[in-house]
């Protein structure tokens, strides 16, 4: 049955709406006629609204394949090569499929993965009956797309016996270690009384695995092959079945409640995608974005492995009364497994607001002018709501009657938010003009510019990014980066999302028809940013004049590392112009820059661990030998221990709260200790050490001119 043809999508004043026209006699409905009716829907959705539609054809068809198969199986667990060679016939008939809204490919991969998953079903329970040996020497290889898939069934059997193995291994290390910390004369267990503790334990959670995975419908599924569907047009363009799409609500608001997370699916894992400001996994300081929830685990109770769950099952575990604690094991970018103990309470969204600071750092910059913004905050539900331009511009207001020398604006972690305030807040620092430019398909770019020819600051200015600072704030600093305004230091160049998304209603592109709802929703690609300069901010970020490096200096992060990311572009440049500042000399400050953090030790030691962090991502195979896998633990423990205090006090820093502030802030107790927890942080803060050492090379007149 095909139906796209009759479907017509429009955009009216700016608001996605949806209409279709379907023929007046429809089918009786059963799960096939409304898998038809999904596929064409959303096709033609994508197909008329998506900026950049992507033209079904076989290499379309390739990459959905390829997205689907390695995401169903990303651990190498279920599926032999035999499995896939069936499944490969069908590797250029997705788009024909598609087209016609028929799922014999998914149909297909469907009963093959049903029956890879039943022979794991009796593979787990007859391996974990046994002892393992852990005296024979052989390897694992933790990374699945570096894994072949097994040749046949025996091979499968025999990763699925090491996968456990190593399961097991773990538990039984940490089993020995919490042992040697017991005190003299208390009781200590055998090491085969613990090895079966440690196998009862695995067994117990793929018992819970396969319990979930016996629960998933067809309609799970569907999802996962519709989005690789739609993930071919980009990463952020997507398929949200009705209960995902409050999954999706409850990731990015109802999470807050326990840890102030934002996560998403990534693979078999939970990904976190955010820290957010104010909320407990913020305070502790150690949970961060890009790590991978592998378990989660309850006062009191066995961990949980959530590899494989759905997100809403593990917001759910996550989420609790305030007060009690929640225990996550997170696999870290470097591939070591951490796990972070985080008290649950509700996010103190005051932190989330612009705050200010005064910092001074004699024989170095003096009373300069520190603005934190952690997101780009704007209430639309009220009138009189909180506007983050509004309220930095206060803060500057603070700032200028403090007759600070410069200020500095750091965005770094800031995932972005309303448009509107950087169009505002950019204005702040120039007399008028430009500040983004926002395209739709075919259409002419709309110019977002600031109409208020008034300064507010008119100062020396430097914008701290990193490469969590994505959308919004990518625009802002990339604007004053045109400009000439503004000093831009930080990571190597920031997020690189550089394009606008909106929620599609599929139940409100039929109309009548009700038996054939609800559909979902899909969430798709409208529009891209562009700088003043013509170039876009997708892909590339903004790019720091001057680099200052971290954690993840040699590791690609950000839109990069997606699937079938948008590209960059560029469009024509629009006039720009500003006299309030001029940035001669940034070619020397970068070289004065490059040579202090050659000599930093808290800098080379961020590069060390950094070179590290990549070899261990690189390194994916460990020992499943005891003793050997013991020592390579130790070993890593032992060198993480190197780099666990790597950022002290800053000695001769002072941060002084402004007197204007001093009494909102003494009004409440956790007013007082959140503002001193935050001096503390920023005493140790060696990039801001670094950035009032380039507003002092700002002032040496031997770097005035190139």
């Amino acid at each position: 049955m095909k139906v796209r043809g009759p479907i017509f999508f429009s955009v009216i004043a700016g608001v996605v709406a949806l209409g279709m026209y379907l023929p007046s006699v429809f089918p009786p409905v059963d799960n096939a006629e409304k898998e038809a009716v999904l596929m064409q829907t959303m096709l033609s959705g994508l197909e008329q609204l998506h900026f950049s539609p992507v033209v079904l054809d076989d290499d379309f068809s390739k990459r959905a394949y390829d997205l689907y198969v390695e995401r169903i199986d990303a651990g190498r667990r279920w599926l032999t090569q035999e499995d896939v060679d069936i499944l490969s016939k069908f590797k250029l008939e997705i788009d024909n499929q598609a087209e016609k809204g028929t799922y014999e490919f998914f149909d297909l991969s469907e009963k093959i993965l049903n029956s890879g998953i039943k022979k794991a079903e009796g593979f787990y329970k007859d391996l974990l009956a046994q002892p393992f040996d852990f005296s024979k020497d052989e390897l694992i290889e933790l990374k699945g797309d570096k894994k072949e898939y097994a040749k046949d069934d025996a091979q499968l059997k025999d990763y699925w016996r090491k996968s456990l193995k190593y399961d097991v291994m773990g538990r039984y290390f940490d089993k020995i270690k919490d042992q040697e910390k017991l005190e003299e004369g208390e009781e200590k267990k055998t090491e085969e009384v613990l090895e079966e503790e440690a196998r009862t334990a695995v067994l117990e959670m793929y018992e819970d695995v396969f319990e979930r995975l016996s629960k998933l419908r067809r309609s799970d599924r569907l999802s996962d092959y519709l989005n690789a569907i739609t993930n071919v047009y980009d990463p952020h363009t997507g398929y949200f079945a009705p209960k995902d799409k409050e999954n999706f609500d409850i990731s990015m608001s109802g999470a807050l409640e326990g840890i102030g997370a934002r996560l998403q699916t990534d693979g078999d894992y939970t990904k976190v995608t955010e820290i957010v400001p104010g909320g407990p996994a913020w305070k502790g300081k150690e949970l961060e974005a890009n790590d991978l929830i592998t378990e989660v685990t309850q006062e009191d109770e066995d961990p949980v492995n959530v590899t494989g769950f759905r997100i809403d099952d593990v917001v759910k575990l996550i989420r609790g009364k305030k007060g009690t604690v929640v225990k996550l094991t997170v696999k870290k970018v470097d591939g070591a497994l951490e796990v972070i103990s985080i008290t649950r309470d509700l996010v103190v969204t005051s932190e989330s607001y612009a705050k200010s600071v005064i910092l001074d750092y004699p024989g170095t910059a003096e009373n300069v002018g520190y603005i934190n913004l952690p997101r780009f905050y704007a209430d639309f539900n009220r009138k009189g709501g909180r506007s983050c331009s509004v309220d930095v511009a206060k803060e500057i207001e603070k700032l200028n009657e403090q007759n600070v020398e410069s200020i500095i604006l750091d965005l770094r972690n800031n995932g972005g938010g309303s448009l509107r305030d950087v169009v505002r807040m950019s204005g702040l620092f120039i007399e008028e003009g430009p500040i983004v430019q926002v395209k739709g398909r075919e259409r002419a770019a709309e110019v977002l510019e600031d109409h208020d020819n008034r300064v507010q600051y008119d100062g020396k200015l430097i914008v701290m990014v990193n490469q969590f600072s994505a959308s919004a704030s990518e625009i802002l600093a990339a604007a004053l980066q045109d400009y000439g305004r503004a000093v831009i230091v930080g990571s190597k160049s920031t997020f690189g999302k550089g394009t606008v998304q909106r929620f599609i209603d599929l139940d409100r592109a039929i109309r009548g028809y009700n038996e054939v709802k609800p559909l979902g929703s899909i969430k798709l690609t409208i529009q891209k940013f562009y700088r003043v300069n013509g170039g876009s901010t997708q892909l590339k970020g903004v790019e720091s004049d001057i680099v200052l490096p971290d954690r993840y200096h040699y590791i690609e992060v950000g839109e990069k590392d997606h699937d079938f990311p948008m590209e960059w572009n560029k469009i024509d440049e629009v006039d720009y112009s500003q006299s309030v500042a001029s940035l001669d000399g940034m070619e020397s400050w970068k070289e004065a820059s490059a040579k202090r953090i050659q000599e930093d030790k808290t800098f080379q030691l961020i590069l060390e661990n950094a070179q590290r962090l990549k070899d261990s991502r690189e390194d994916t195979d460990y020992s499943l030998n005891y003793e050997n896998y013991a020592a390579e633990m130790k070993a890593l423990e032992e060198e993480g221990k190197k780099y666990e205090d790597m950022f002290p006090e800053i000695e001769g820093l002072e941060i002084k709260n402004m007197e204007v502030d001093i009494e909102y802030i003494n009004e409440d107790e956790s007013r007082v200790a959140r503002n001193e927890e935050w001096m503390k942080s920023l005493k140790k803060d060696v990039y801001i050490k670094e950035v009032l050492s380039i507003l002092k090379d700002m002032d040496d007149p031997k770097y005035a001119k190139e």
